[in-house]
C-alpha cells in the first residue's frame, strides 16, 4: 500500500469509531421465561431449525441441515471441551465456597498443558462466597479406587477473580483426572437448576476433543453421528478450530454504549495442518458452526494480516483494532493465512497459540465467514451484536418469527442456519 495512502488509514481511524457508539438497548427483544429452554430436545437433531436463506424464513428440523447445504460449502467446528469447571467445596466452619475455575495460570497457560499437569496447578477463578475462603481448603477425591487429597489456596483479589492453587497429594493423578472426579459441568447462569447427571453428555459437542472450555460451543449441540455422516454423503467438507470458551461469554452489556464495555480474552489452538486445510479449502463457502467459531477465523484473519503489515504483538488480537486500523483489512485472506504458515515455519512449531478479544459489530467486515449455524441468543448480548454484523436488522424479523412459532430459546433451545 502506498505510504501516503497508509498514513491517510491511520490518521483517519478514530473517526471511523462510531460503532463504539452503539446502543445496546436497540439490540433488545422480549423474552419471556418460559421460553428459555432449561434442558435439551430429547434427541439432539430433532431440534427446530430455522432456516433465513437470501432473505427468505423456512421452518425445519436440525436433522434436515444437510438439505439446505450445498457440496460446495465447508462447516467449520469448535471441537473445545467443557471441563467440570464448578468447585462445590466446604470451609470448616461448614460454610459453602464455590469456586469456577477459568483458566490456568502457571505453571503455564496453556489449557492442554495444564490439564496434564501433576502436583500443583495455579488458576484464575471465580470464587462465590470468598469472604469465607480464610484459610486453605481440603477437598477429598476418590480417584480410580485411590483417595487423593487436594489442598486449594486462595491468593488476592484480581479485579473480581482470584488465584487459586491446587496441590495434591498423589503425582500419579493429573489435575484432569481429579476435577474430572470432584467438578461439576458449568451450566449457563440463565439455566435456573443444578446441573443433572444427563448434562454430562448433552453438555457437551459429539465431536468434543480438547478440554479447556468453561461453556459449551451451543450451536454444536444439535449435531449427532447421523448429521456428520449424512453432511460427508452429501460432499460438504468440514475442519475444525479450538476456541476455549470462557465464561465471559455471558457477561451482559451493562454500558449504555458498546464503547464501555470489555470483551474477555479467550484462547485459541490451532495446528500448522488446520490452517494449511483451511487455505485449501477458500473456494468453498465458509459456514461457523457457532459465534465461537466465527470470533477464531475473524481473529485468525487479524492475526495474519498483523504478521503482513509488520504490526506488533501479532498473536493477541485486541478489542477494537480491526475498527482502528483499517489498513488490516486490505491484506487478502489468502496472503493472511499464508503468512501465519510463515510464522509457523520461522518459529520451527505446528502449533498456533493466540489469545483474542475481538468484539464483532454492526458494521464489522466479515473476513471469513460467510453463513453460520447459531442458537437463539440473550437480548443486549455482545453474540446478538455478531449476529446482527451478518445479517443487518433481519435479525428482528428472525427473532420475531422464532418467537410467533415456539422456537426455544438460549444454549439448549433450537437452532438456526444463517445463509445471507
Amino acid at each position: 500500500m502506498p505510504v501516503v495512502l497508509s498514513y491517510l488509514f491511520r490518521i483517519f481511524a478514530p473517526v471511523m469509531l462510531k460503532e463504539q457508539n452503539l446502543h445496546i438497548d436497540d439490540y433488545d427483544y422480549p423474552l419471556p421465561e418460559e421460553r428459555i429452554a432449561f434442558y435439551p430436545a430429547a434427541q439432539r437433531d430433532h431440534s427446530k431449525l430455522l432456516v433465513y436463506a437470501h432473505g427468505q424464513i423456512t421452518d425445519s428440523r436440525f436433522d434436515r441441515l444437510p438439505d439446505f447445504l450445498s457440496p460446495d460449502d465447508l462447516l467449520i467446528f469448535n471441537d473445545s471441551k467443557v471441563i467440570h469447571a464448578r468447585l462445590l467445596v466446604h470451609n470448616t466452619t461448614g460454610a459453602a465456597i464455590e469456586i469456577f475455575c477459568l483458566e490456568p495460570l502457571a505453571p503455564t497457560n496453556d489449557p492442554a498443558v495444564a490439564f496434564t499437569l501433576t502436583g500443583q496447578v495455579t488458576w484464575k477463578c471465580m470464587v462465590g462466597n470468598a469472604k469465607k475462603w480464610k484459610h486453605p481448603l481440603f477437598i477429598d477425591v476418590p480417584v480410580n479406587g485411590r483417595a487423593v487429597r487436594v489442598t486449594a489456596t486462595r491468593g488476592e483479589n484480581m479485579e473480581g477473580t482470584f488465584p487459586v492453587t491446587f496441590e495434591w497429594d498423589d503425582v500419579s493423578v493429573s489435575f484432569a483426572e481429579w476435577i474430572e472426579h470432584y467438578g461439576k459441568i458449568p451450566l449457563p447462569p440463565y439455566i435456573k437448576r443444578e446441573a443433572e447427571a444427563t448434562d454430562e453428555q448433552r453438555y457437551q459437542t459429539v465431536y468434543a476433543k480438547y478440554d479447556g472450555s468453561v461453556a459449551a460451543p451451543t450451536a454444536g449441540l444439535h449435531f449427532t453421528p447421523a448429521v456428520l455422516k449424512a453432511l460427508k454423503a452429501k460432499g460438504i467438507a468440514t475442519e475444525n478450530v479450538t476456541l476455549h470458551v470462557g465464561a465471559g461469554t455471558f457477561k451482559p452489556v451493562s454500558s449504555e454504549t458498546i464503547g464501555g464495555h470489555f470483551m474477555h480474552e479467550e484462547k485459541i489452538v490451532l495446528s500448522r495442518q488446520r490452517i494449511e486445510s483451511l487455505l485449501s479449502l477458500l473456494s468453498r463457502r465458509r459456514i461457523a458452526v457457532g459465534t465461537t467459531v466465527t470470533r477464531t477465523l475473524e481473529s485468525l484473519f487479524i492475526i495474519g494480516a498483523k504478521l503482513t503489515l509488520g504490526r506488533p504483538d501479532p498473536l493477541n488480537v485486541q478489542q477494537w483494532e480491526m475498527y482502528e486500523d483499517l489498513e488490516l483489512r486490505t491484506v487478502p485472506l489468502e496472503t493472511s493465512l499464508q503468512a501465519i504458515l510463515d510464522y509457523l515455519e520461522q518459529q520451527d512449531t505446528d502449533m498456533l497459540h493466540a489469545a483474542t478479544c475481538l468484539i464483532i459489530l454492526p458494521g464489522y467486515p466479515l473476513q471469513v465467514v460467510q453463513g453460520l449455524v447459531t442458537n437463539f441468543h440473550q437480548p443486549k448480548s455482545t453474540l446478538l451484536l455478531l449476529i446482527s454484523a451478518l445479517l443487518g436488522d433481519e435479525w428482528k424479523r428472525i427473532y420475531q418469527h422464532a418467537l410467533d412459532n415456539d422456537y426455544r430459546f438460549l444454549s439448549y433451545g433450537d437452532s438456526n442456519l444463517y445463509l445471507p
